[in-house]
């Protein structure tokens, strides 16, 4: 079948503002019919994420032509056999990483860390290895094993969670990234407890729905640091303390009696916001670091600080979740009111208006926009 998508041919290299280099091209591409295992998806919204931008300005290469999109909920419109659980009609969330099921980090229950998914996404392949995006010169490469900045998608049935149909698309969406990686970062890789104290540094998607799901765990007092103001602003609306990066040392030593919070959450991905993150810690707490920054960059810090302060560092990708399982309980907090994710939401519009999206984002004036292809 024939698609609409938004397609990248080269990763980085390109000149700001992105409205007028124009990254991401709007062509027609074949979408092969799914395979076994597989299903065909009709993509009614995908939200844009910093990991979408780290791509296309080459902080993140990837194997091109690509299309690009990772965060998305859909409707399912054709399966082949393999797909357990899921039927034509069936909305689903789709995450960014498939879990095979079967290699030896799967079977210990860390699907999060899975081997054949992982290399699949480097590939830009789906699972089973194939590319079902075509353009005239020959293959074009998933994202991430979704492709969700396009009208339909085909991937794999491990990328699909289903959630119930009266979920609005444009909140369905949010649970595939920004709520599965900050909201997991706090209960599952920092196992926060309840009455604990929490620094988090960066409010993008990621950032506020780690103070989302700080809140909804029971934290006691929150910091949030941003440079943004208006970031800052809907922090402190969700209950949060909020500052600049400048003012966080002084405000951590007046709000925490230790001086530093027994768990902190670094969203940014630069490794001079995750050394702050490690000085924001009180002796013996946690600093769990989801950011992705440049490969290129490295972080050195005392060799005795992890010793002497007996503070532990975590990295955590997609929040230490596992899809199936933590997708409909973070959608039942929301349901419930205890987990507001639609204060992430800054704009909803056409695949259209693609590139304009990401100089906002680019320009830190947007948390989640999501696009409806």
């Amino acid at each position: 079948m024939k698609i609409r998508a938004a397609m990248l041919t080269q990763s980085g290299g390109h000149m700001l503002p992105y409205e007028q280099s124009q990254p991401l091209t709007l062509p027609h591409l074949t979408l092969d019919p799914p395979g076994p295992g597989e299903l065909l998806v009709r993509i009614d919204a995908a939200g844009l994420c910093h990991s979408d931008l780290s791509v296309i300005n080459g902080d993140r290469p990837r194997p091109m032509p690509m299309v690009i999109g990772h965060e998305a909920t859909g409707i399912v419109e054709s399966l082949d056999e393999g797909c357990d659980g899921l039927t034509v009609g069936d909305r689903v969330v789709l995450a960014f990483l498939p879990a095979c099921g079967h290699c030896p980090r799967c079977l210990a229950g860390e699907m999060w860390l899975c081997g054949p998914g992982t290399a699949a996404n480097g590939r830009g392949t789906l699972l089973s290895g194939a590319c079902r995006l075509h353009d005239d010169h020959g293959p074009v490469h998933h994202h991430l094993g979704i492709s969700a900045f396009a009208s339909h998608a085909v991937v794999d049935a491990r990328s699909a969670v289903k959630v119930d149909s009266d979920i609005p698309a444009e909140i369905a969406a949010l649970f595939g990234c920004a709520v599965l990686t900050g909201v997991g970062a706090v209960v599952n890789a920092g196992v926060l407890r309840p009455g604990e104290n929490v620094v988090i540094h960066g409010l993008g998607g990621v950032g506020l729905s780690a103070l989302l799901g700080a809140r909804a765990a029971g934290a006691a007092t929150i910091l949030a640091i941003d440079p943004s103001a208006e970031k800052r602003a809907i922090a402190q609306e969700l209950g949060a303390h909020a500052c600049a990066p400048e003012e966080a040392a002084h405000l951590s030593n007046s709000l925490f009696a230790e001086g530093g919070a027994d768990l902190v959450i670094e969203t940014v991905g630069h490794a001079a916001v995750l050394r702050a993150a490690i000085a924001s810690g009180r002796r013996g707490s946690r600093i769990v670091t989801v950011g992705l920054p440049h490969p290129d960059q490295m972080i050195d810090l005392p060799a005795l600080t992890l010793v002497a302060e007996a503070k532990t560092l975590i990295g955590s990708y997609l929040g230490s979740c596992v899809p199936a399982r933590d997708i409909p309980r973070f959608i039942a907090l929301w349901k419930a009111g205890r987990l507001p994710v639609e204060r992430l939401l800054t704009s909803v519009g056409p695949l259209d208006t693609i590139n304009h999206l990401l100089d906002e984002m680019q320009a830190g004036r947007a948390i989640r926009q999501i696009v409806k292809p």
